[in-house]
């Protein structure tokens, strides 16, 4: 008997392809390194139509309550193959929708030819994209649903084997991992995009320093304040107050910052400290915190500690929209709050806005009934401690400053 062809667990890669255990070494190391982001999903799953000499290979995420409409991930000859997109996919309508999860199939364990050939999913749909044999399974992961791996071929091109099922049931395992794993990363920075954007909001400026203090990552509140190099600057990728006293103490606040991180500091030690600024304007507040530790990573250039910085007389940055919902402002007395809240006096605002001061004190004396308070220093107070930061919307921009450096973005901050 020969025994090339049978698959066992010492022989997982038998099948009808030829197919060497580098190839197979490649291709797992592609499928594992598609958790990491789309593109190299994408270069996983082009693998896996070269290697079953595919016209297509797709993976199809349905979408609830929306028929007829896949999202997709293509590789072959299709406009948009390489990107995550909205195609047409006739779930409802497909012979294949409530098939066994985690095994693969073809179209013989489903129907015969002739019945494939007069099913509807096929002459409506199929035909017209030249798939004729098809190779698929459905894979389930972990808190994320079930995605549909498609694997075709042509008319003029030969059917799947049973030893293609077979290597095909071998590399479910790694796919199902693989996107389990980009699933929960991708999560991961949905929600790390959430929370800088409210940071940003919130106008803190935010620098993440290695194990040496140098800067390797900051936002965008944190370049116009570098920018302006009002008590703090960046010298190369370094910060640095403006006055040799309170450079001193924010290098040593960073210091002691890493040694507690590294265990070397008692728990109780110093986080915040007050740096001056040559425009003469009310200090910078600083808080210095070391970032949790990795137990299975070493070596320079880590994210070790972050440095959030507030600039207690910078305007905020306020959602309008938001502030009308809060409130049932009218758009006039909108602008009020806002200049109000950014601390100008209520003649300030009124030349600022362009209106007579007898104008802008029937407006206050509205907002006051709508808010509830009877002073303007209240008012502050209430609008700086509700969420009109923290809107959607269009906010009132901060003064928009060339990069401090190059702009490396915080990875957790932001999605594709």
């Amino acid at each position: 008997m020969n025994n090339k062809n049978v698959v066992t667990p010492q022989n997982p890669i038998a099948h009808s392809i030829s197919l060497s255990l580098d190839h197979y070494d490649h291709l797992i190391g592609c499928i594992h390194d598609g958790a990491f982001d789309t593109q190299r999903l994408y270069d996983a799953v082009e693998e896996l139509r070269k290697l079953f000499q595919a016209n297509y290979a797709t993976l199809i995420l349905r979408i609830p309550g929306i028929d007829n409409i896949g999202l997709m991930l293509v590789a072959g000859e299709v406009e948009g193959s390489g990107t995550v997109r909205y195609f047409d996919y006739y779930h409802n309508d497909s012979p294949f929708s409530s098939m066994p999860a985690d095994v693969s199939f073809t179209i013989d364990d489903v129907m015969t030819t002739e019945e494939w050939e007069a099913n509807p999913y096929y002459t409506d749909y199929a035909r017209l994209n030249n798939v004729y044999h098809i190779l698929g399974a459905d894979i389930t992961t972990p808190e994320d649903g079930m995605l549909r791996m498609r694997v075709t071929r042509g008319h003029n091109q030969p059917a799947f084997s049973a030893e293609d099922k077979a290597l095909c049931n071998r590399l479910l395992p790694h796919l199902r991992r693989s996107l389990h794993v980009h699933n929960l990363l991708g999560r991961s920075e949905s929600l790390g995009t959430v929370y800088a954007e409210a940071i940003n909001r919130l106008s803190v400026a935010t620098l993440v320093l290695d194990e040496t203090g140098c800067v390797l990552q900051l936002n965008d509140v944190a370049r116009a304040m570098l920018k302006e190099a009002d008590g703090i600057k960046l010298v190369g990728t370094r910060l640095e107050a403006s006055y040799p006293s309170d450079n001193r103490e924010l290098h040593r606040l960073i210091r002691e910052t890493l040694d507690l991180q590294q265990g070397q500091q008692p728990a109780e030690s110093r986080e915040a400290l007050s740096i001056a600024r040559p425009s003469g304007e009310v200090s910078l507040g600083v808080v210095v915190e070391a970032l949790p530790a990795s137990e299975w990573a070493e070596g320079k250039g880590r994210p070790t500690v972050i440095v959030y910085i507030r600039d207690s007389v910078g305007r905020s940055q306020v959602d309008n929209r938001v502030a009308k919902e809060l409130f049932n402002f009218t758009p006039a007395e909108t602008a009020l709050a806002l200049e109000l809240a950014n601390g100008l006096s209520l003649e300030e605002a009124a030349e600022n806005l362009g209106i007579m001061r007898n104008t802008a004190r029937a407006h206050l004396r509205s907002i006051f009934s709508k808010t509830g308070v009877r002073r303007q220093a209240e008012l502050v107070r209430v609008m700086l401690n509700s969420v009109v930061s923290l809107g959607r919307g269009q906010v009132t921009p901060l003064t928009v400053k060339p990069s401090a450096i190059a702009r490396p973005e915080l990875r957790s901050l932001r999605t594709h």
